[in-house]
This record gives C-alpha cells, structure tokens and sequence, in this order.
C-alpha cells in the first residue's frame, strides 16, 4: 500500500550486532538478540522510534481513531452496575460511574435495600499510577476485613494489603510480589498467599501470614520445587478446607486443612502423577473430582469420602463419555450443575441427588457461548449462569430449579439506538483441513452482505493451551460488522472446542495442525466467497500472535493484513531461557528443546527463525514493555529481521505500550484506544476512510 501523500518517512533500521546461540551442534546467528534489555537507553531509543514512525505513518487516521474511540465508548454504559450476588450475609456489586476509567466495589448487609457501604474506589487508588489493577479481594469471615491485591506496573506481581471495612483503616501488613489471591483461614486472623520467583515470575511457595504482624516473619507452608509447576490456594465453596494446588501443563496435585485449624499440617490429597489432572471440590462428607484418570481423555466426575481421599478410593459419578467434554461442576445441596462441551457447543446438565431429574437447559442459537457463573451459596434454588452468541449481547441468568423458570436478570446494554440482534446473521461453517479433519468456523455479519469475495473479513483464532474460544458477543466489533466487515473464528486444533483430542493433536509434535489448520479454513472462506486474498485479515495474539508469525511465513500471499498482539514467535531462544517468566512450565505445551527432537521441531515452525526474503502482508505489531507472559523484545526483534528481509513496500508498524503488560492499558477505556489504532489499519487496507 502506498505511503499517504506528503509522508517520506523512512522506517527505524535496528543495529545488527551478531549473537551465536549453538546447541545440539546446531548454530543460529541472532543480529538483534541485543534488543533483550529494557533498561538499556538504545534499546529505549529503537522502540520510540518505532513508536514515532508508527505514529507518523498512521497520522492521517488520527481523526478516525478518535471517531472510532468515542463510537466504541458510546456504545458503553458507562454508568453501569454487576448483578449483586449474595455472599455469607452481604450483598456484593461492582459500579462504574459516568466519566471515570476504573470500578467501585460495594456491598450492602442482608438486603439490597439497605445503604451501600464502598469497599474499594479503583478511581483515588489509581490516582498516583500510570498503571492499576486491583487483583483478588478476599473477605475475611467475620466480614470486617478485606485483604485485597494491587499491581501497578503491569507485570502481574501483586502486594497484598489488609483493610478494616468498619473504620476504613488500611493495616501495616504489606505483602510483595504475590499473584494477588488471597485465602482465610476461619479464624480472621491467618492468610495464606502465593509468592513469585523475582526471576522468572512463577507461583512457587505458599506462605502463611498472621494479621499484624510483619511479612518477614511470614511462614512458608509449601514450596514448589518442580519448576514446570506453579502452585496457588484456595478454600473450598464449603468453607471447611484450605487447599493448596500445584498444577503444569499435564499433572496436577492438591493437598488440604481444616480451615478452623490453620497451624496445622497440610495433607497431600492424592500425590502427583505423571499425565493425571484433577480437580477438587467438597460437599458435606465428600470430595467430587473432575479427573482424567483412567484413561478418561474427556474428563470424568467421580467421589470420595473425605477421609480417604487418594485415587484408588475415587467412585465414577458421571462416567467418561467420548464425545463429551466435562469442563466444570457446581453443587447445590439438592442437585450437581455439570458444564459441558457436546460438538464444540457448551451445555449445562442438572442433576438432581436423589436422581430423579437429569436434564439439559434449552439453547437454541447454532453457535453460542454459555457458562456457570458465580454461585457462591450451598443452599440457594437458583442457578446463576451466564449467556451470549456473537448477535446476542452477554446475559446474567438466574434459573430456578423448583420452578424450571429462568429470569433474565441483566442484559449487556449497547447504546445508541442503532444495535439490533436481528440486523446480524451467525452461523457456523466447516472446513475441510488437509488431512480431512473438518474444522469449525464461527461467522458473523451483517445481514444483506453478497457472497461474491469483495468482503473484507478479520479471521481470528487462538490454539493453544486447551483454551477454547468461544463465539462471544462484542459490541465493539460492531465497529467492524457495521463497515463490511465479516467476523470470523476458526476453532483450530490446539484449543479444546472439540474435545480433548482436539488440544492434544495441535500440541508438541502436532503442534503445525494449528498453523495448516488456520490456513485451510482461510482457503476455505475464500474458496466460499466470503472474502479474496485481496480483503482477507488475519488476526491473533500472544500464542495466536505465533500463529501469525507462522502462517505468513508458510502463506503471506492468503493475506492483505495481519494484526499481531503481544506475539510469541521467538520460540525456540525463548524456550531454551530457564530465566524467563513461564519457560519451564511451558515444556508440556510446545516440548523441551534441550531435547534435539523436540528442538528440531520447534525450529522448523519458529516464525522468528523462519523468515525469509519474500513479500509479507501489511502489518500491526502491538505490545507491552512490561509483558510478564511475552517480553516486548520478541515482536521488536521480529518486525527488525521483518524489516530487513522482506521484499515488499507494504505497512509493518510496531507499536509498543510503555506503560503496559501483557493484557494492555488498565483503564476500562484506555484499551479501546489500541483497538481504535488496529481497527483504523484494517479499515484503511479497504479504503474506508470513516
């Protein structure tokens, strides 16, 4: 795409300065390995320039982003308030008030008509920091305390602090560098925490704290030693255990204590086993565990009495089913609510205990997203769920189970009049993968379109991790929809939208089913005439942004433009790193390659070590100096090897936050400003100008 008129500015060229990283008799030459120092001034230099040079290419969009911003916003209730849930006496609520970029959390004693006492005004704590984020908060059980989680630069390394709620006192106990959540024992004086590597940011000892006293002082409970494993704890819906969890990739291992007896010793509750995961949760005498043992690839319920908790005494409650996903449970005192995944669709299964009723919610759309939501009480009739489609903005539903009636008890506003569901068509789509597995693709736009391939499309996706994205409404798209364009989420293997099986053949060695995957289903979009090479966007980030980086690598020619978030695509110098935030825990997904197997195949795929002299799509590289899960050194060195590679004049801007992480801009608007800058790339590509 030519420059705009009147610009001739020329792109920042990174300093080459050869570093040689040799292993298995294998010798790669990296020219801007230096790059990997944040606090180093020319490194601080390239990335302002890249910002200005950024900044200075898109100028002539300035007015658009600012007219796409405040149409985002408008959209918005900004005055908006969560559906209160009710825990242990009080009622609790999140507002955001009109005008102001963070929540307050309030509560209110018993009923919803009595006054609102303010726990925490995100707005003043936020004040005096570029960054914020207001981590757990945990109420003590006697509710006069809240022990809460602040992070302020943006690298997920929480301080924990304790307030009085009856005189406003903020204690001197202070807690660094924790992962923010926060357990009470039931004596409302004992917490227990998580504390970080300072190094490589992983969960690995839990610790002990008495309210009062100084943090130093602080007794460590467990530590982790296994470096491929990160540990965390909680205390079980019954308020009767503290569980201490450690949990990789593939194995997981809990140990539990009577909550009313914090000083006590842990007791491990079934010891780790490679390649066996399990999950926890207590009911009157008995535990009930999600687990895959026994071969149960798509997970199982089973029980066990309280007192004897190791594997050999698990009974199968729900057995496994091969075509069906288990992914949560909650439990009433009268039935088991059981979240599942049939054919990449969710589904909730009630069952009753005195097995009478067993029966599936109805839900109607073709591609849709529903989930538990927050249900915190034992006794209560009323399941709390959440609902949305890609035409159906998001809802709150509380479902009876005496009355089989469900009410609608908050539905996502979008303001400005114009919205309405039925203007929009979903559907879903399949592609036929080269290996002749059929993949799923979510679709959405804007009815009247004409399938002839003049259609812009932004074609999405994720694939790793088991994570599973679900076709979920966004009133920001609408940005998108409402100019043309086609959504589109390809539901590739690497996730677990298809089962188990799904994530474990596009991991490891499989992994490459995740980039032909994602190719295949933009083959198949324009083979359908949904769009043209010419109008074909792909978009991803983190582990997506590797996707990215791979499928031009493999296939720039499918695509006019690519947006690449926070993009992992240093593999292979990355995983070899022990000292980077999450290395370690990460061999179970992508392998270890200090193994000459799996490093030979990380290599192959490595988009930082597989670019090659020959045209790439336009592209918007975004990320965030202080990212704790992708350090802001991967996408710079990429788009500089990009720069000095590629053969074409198209578009390739880095843009990176120097405030931010990994999630982005903390105020709930300050976000839509990076979207305002991807959406204007795109929407320019096309020619649309507003």
């Amino acid at each position: 795409m030519a420059k705009p008129i009147g610009i001739a500015v020329q792109p920042p060229v990174a300093k080459k300065k050869p570093h040689t990283i040799t292993v298995h008799n294998d010798t790669r030459i990296d020219n801007y390995y230096w790059l990997n120092n944040r606090e180093d001034k020319e490194v601080l230099e390239y990335l302002h320039a890249e910002n200005t040079y950024t900044k200075t290419v898109m100028q002539h969009t300035e007015a658009f982003q600012k007219q796409l911003f405040e149409e985002m916003k408008a959209r918005i209730k900004e005055d908006d308030t969560s559906v209160p849930y009710k825990l242990n006496g009080y009622w609790y609520q999140t507002k955001f008030m009109a005008g102001k970029d963070y929540p307050l959390y309030i509560r209110k004693k018993e009923s919803l008509n009595t006054p609102e006492q303010l726990l925490f005004d995100c707005n003043e704590m936020a004040k005096p920091h570029n960054y914020f984020k207001l981590g757990g908060i945990s109420i003590s059980p006697d509710n006069t305390m809240a022990a809460y989680s602040t992070d302020t630069v943006s690298r997920r390394q929480y301080t924990i602090r304790i307030k009085n709620l009856n005189t406003g006192e903020v204690y001197k106990d202070e807690i660094e560098n924790t992962t923010g959540s926060i357990t009470w024992a039931n004596d409302n004086k004992t917490l227990f925490y998580a504390k970080k590597d300072e190094v490589t940011l992983r969960s690995y000892k839990i610790y002990k704290h008495v309210l009062g006293t100084n943090s130093s002082d602080d007794i460590e409970v467990f530590h982790e030693t296994d470096d491929t494993f990160n540990t965390f704890i909680y205390k079980t819906k019954s308020k009767k255990y503290l569980v201490i969890g450690s949990s990789s990739t593939l194995s997981t291992e809990y140990r539990i204590l009577n909550a009313d007896t914090p000083n006590d010793d842990f007791k491990v509750f079934q010891e780790r086993v490679k390649d066996l995961e399990y999950s926890i949760a207590h009911f009157n005498d008995s535990f009930y565990i999600i687990t895959n043992a026994d071969n149960a690839t798509n997970f199982k319920v089973c029980k066990t009495p309280e007192t004897k908790t190791s594997k050999e005494n698990w009974q199968d409650l729900l057995p496994h089913r091969t075509n069906v996903l288990v992914e949560d449970i909650e439990i009433f005192k009268d039935y088991l609510v059981v979240n599942e995944r049939q054919n990449g669709l969710n589904t909730i299964r009630i069952i009753s205990w005195n097995g009478k009723e067993d029966y599936y919610l109805p839900f109607d759309n073709e591609t849709y997203n529903a989930y538990l939501g927050n249900n915190p009480d034992f006794e209560s009739e009323i399941l709390r769920y959440g609902y949305n489609a890609l035409t159906t903005p998001s809802s709150v539903i509380d479902y009876n189970f005496k009355t089989k009636t469900k009410e609608v008890k908050k539905e996502q506003e979008v303001l400005g009049g114009v919205f309405k569901k039925e203007n929009y068509e979903s559907k879903r789509l399949w592609a036929t993968a080269r290996d002749g597995v059929k993949i799923p693709i979510s679709i959405v736009y804007k009815k009247g379109i004409k399938l002839n391939g003049s259609n812009p499309l932004l074609q999405y996706a994720y694939g790793s991790y088991g994570a599973t994205i679900d076709p979920s409404f966004s009133s920001i798209r609408l940005s998108l929809l409402d100019r043309g364009f086609i959504y589109a989420i390809s539901h590739i293997r690497g996730g677990e939208y298809l089962g188990r099986n799904w994530y474990e053949n596009g991991k490891l060695l499989t992994k490459k089913n995740t980039f032909t995957d994602f190719i295949d289903c933009s083959k198949h979009l324009i083979s359908e005439g949904y769009t043209s090479k010419k109008h074909l966007y792909a978009y991803g980030g983190s582990a997506g942004g590797l996707l990215m980086g791979v499928i031009i690598n493999m296939n720039p020619e499918l695509y006019n433009g690519v947006l690449a978030a926070v993009p992992f695509v240093d593999v292979v110098t990355t995983m070899l790193d022990e000292s980077i935030p999450l290395t370690t825990g990460e061999y179970d997904e992508w392998g270890n390659p200090n193994e000459e197997e799996f490093y030979t195949y990380m290599k192959s795929y490595s988009p930082y070590d597989n670019i090659k002299s020959q045209n790439y799509p336009n592209m918007l590289v975004t990320t965030g100096l202080h990212d704790s899960q992708v350090q802001y050194w991967e996408p710079a060195k990429w788009v500089a090897k990009l720069r000095e590679l590629k053969t074409d004049d198209n578009k390739l801007l880095l843009h990176t936050d120097m405030d931010a992480g990994h999630g982005g801009a903390s105020g709930r608007f300050e976000s839509l400003k990076e979207v305002a800058l991807e959406y204007a790339f795109l929407l320019d590509l096309e020619g649309i100008k507003h």
